[in-house]
């Protein structure tokens, strides 16, 4: 497909992703804050379970939980599922624009496995599947009632499949696929499990039967586990941007950790909801970003610095860079690439201007030396020494001279 519908398609999903994300994420914290801020009436009823009143938009709300009797259903009664939806069927569009367009570009990285096309494909839908039927199995069997063994049992198929990624896929590839992989579960939790619980309570109410208190208490599970997952999936969401994490060599482990941090930092504002202040969570929470930040700090082998035996304390000439540039970033960062499959350059970068270069000097650092995300899957071939000269050269000043 050409890459100007592409780039354009690319845009649009995006845009109704994040939208329809930000709906359904918006709607999951309401609801959980709201569940928490409920009082008992000012005067008793006896269906009544809690208010809430609001002020927003210049006026005042009044909202009731009400526990309905058997036969007693409203008139207009609103679900909130579509959000769920829409977010999971533009992710999995855009998933199919960006990684299964352009023979899998972005998907498929040979110096991590040598995959074809199809295959490459085949590992990312089959393994997105099979993570919800493993996980949807557990929880609906009876070990999902085991307390917090199902839970450690979660965790660890987790990080599993965060290493299997890593194992197959390019490292941006691969926190994608973890992110999808997670959004599935949370979709599913929301249409195999919760509307159907829902759905099953509405039935026996118009039925006049007493709703069967399973019910509830299921899909309340796979709400709280919904709940859980928001602050890891939209920190994946926007990882694509920052490679000092997918690109790390530590790629695999720094994603378990942020997944156990914004997990943690969640678990502060459901306890807070409950009356529960935990401030001292928070804190720890900081600290092990703080800490991660250091850990992740690239190493010095893959500095320009770390290797002045090679290339001693001669100054690196900009003609050099600009051979190197040329030879390995060009074909795409240019007003008129030449790569076959990017036809506009990325991101709108392009190195065909000396100044230009010279102003993104940080940016080529960060990419191309101190994590090697770039070139994507190496695929002009850019060699260790020639990423030492960038480096060499942006340490000494980035000088056009």
């Amino acid at each position: 497909m050409d890459s100007y519908i592409i780039e354009w398609l690319n845009l649009v999903v995006r845009w109704i992703h994040v939208i329809t994300g930000i709906a359904w994420i918006g709607a999951s914290f309401f609801f959980n804050w709201l569940d928490s801020q409920l009082t008992p009436p000012e005067n008793p009823e006896p269906k009544v379970e809690g208010e809430l009143w609001m002020i927003h938009s210049g006026g005042f709300y009044q909202l009731e939980k009400t526990m309905i009797s058997p036969s007693e259903i409203p008139r207009v009664l609103h679900w909130f599922k579509w959000e769920a939806y829409s977010t999971w069927i533009s992710g999995i569009f855009l998933l199919g624009i960006v990684y299964y367009t352009g023979s899998g570009v972005y998907l498929i990285d040979s110096q991590i496995a040598d995959l074809s096309y199809g295959m490459a494909i085949s590992i990312s839908l089959g393994s997105i599947l099979a993570g919800w039927l493993v996980y949807d199995f557990l929880w609906a069997s009876s070990l999902g009632e085991k307390g917090w063994l199902p839970v450690i049992i979660s965790f660890v198929l987790l990080f599993g499949i965060i290493w299997w990624f890593h194992q197959w896929f390019g490292s941006r590839a691969a926190y994608i696929h973890v992110g999808a992989v997670m959004g599935t579960l949370m979709v599913g939790n929301v249409w195999r499990r919760i509307i159907p619980s829902q759905t099953k309570l509405v039935e026996a109410v118009k039925a006049g039967k007493t709703p069967e208190a399973s019910l509830g208490i299921k899909a309340k599970q796979r709400s709280i586990h919904n709940n859980y997952m928001t602050l890891p999936v939209v920190f994946i969401m926007i990882s694509n941007h920052f490679p000092n994490t997918f690109a790390h060599q530590m790629n695999w482990m720094i994603l378990i950790a942020i997944i156990v941090i914004g997990a943690t930092v969640r678990h502060f504002f459901n306890l807070k909801n409950k009356g529960h202040l935990n401030i001292w969570i928070l804190p720890l929470a900081m600290a092990a970003i703080f800490a991660l930040i250091f850990v992740s700090k690239p190493a010095e082998s893959i500095k320009s610095s770390s290797d002045s035996a090679t290339f001693g304390t001669e100054h690196i000439p900009f003609a050099l860079v600009r051979t190197i540039l040329d030879q390995r970033c060009v074909s795409c960062h240019s007003i008129t690439p030449t790569d076959e499959v990017f036809r506009t350059a990325p991101k709108g970068i392009m190195f065909d201007n000396d100044k230009r270069v010279k102003a993104l000097a940080s940016l080529i650092k960060t990419q191309a030396v101190s994590t090697m995300a770039m070139p994507l899957g190496n695929k002009t071939g850019i060699s260790l020494e020639e990423r030492i000269i960038l480096g060499r050269w942006i340490e000494e000043g980035a000088s056009i001279e």
